[in-house]
């Protein structure tokens, strides 16, 4: 059996629209208000239930991060703590506090763009869903859109060090 693309076997598990590319928009909207550009949006059965950019340097709050605001949205709007039955799609490879909050919220699918080797905990650093403490482990699938993503980020992290 000829082997298949990743990418073409990703897109056939993506809904349309394409929910990864409403997740870059909000990090293209995070860094045009100068915060480090992640993106993210929650779904249930197709439908967008909050999206969310980083604001970390406008909330003045270190957990202001795409995913954290994003999961605080879809449980106020589901009237839930679990966000059961909905998928995460977020730019980057999240880090060990979001992590542990789509582990808390009960994420049944979590969908990441660039890898992130420093502080990502889902597949480098700590591997969050790989302990034996995580209760509840998403799947999970990286790499979409990765290109786009990664480029957001050289791009934003460039401007800054020149």
């Amino acid at each position: 059996m000829p082997r298949v693309p990743f990418e073409t076997r990703v897109e056939s598990l993506m809904p349309a629209p394409n929910f990864m590319e409403m997740a870059l928009d909000e990090a293209r909207a995070a860094a045009a208000r100068g915060e480090v550009p992640v993106g993210c949006v929650v779904v249930r059965e197709g439908e967008i239930v909050a999206r969310a950019g980083n604001r970390t340097l406008a909330d003045k709050d270190p957990t202001a991060h795409a995913e954290m605001l994003a999961i605080r949205a879809a449980a106020s709007a589901l009237g839930s703590e679990r966000l059961t039955g909905c998928d995460l799609y977020v730019t980057l490879e999240p880090c060990a506090m979001c992590a542990a909050a789509m582990s808390f919220a009960r994420v049944r699918r979590l969908y990441f763009g660039a890898a992130d080797p420093k502080g990502g905990a889902v597949e480098n650093g700590g591997r969050f869903f790989a302990q034996p403490t995580c209760h509840h482990r998403p799947e999970v699938y990286g790499g979409i859109s990765e290109s786009d993503a990664a480029v957001l980020l050289r791009d934003f992290f460039a401007v800054r060090r020149a």
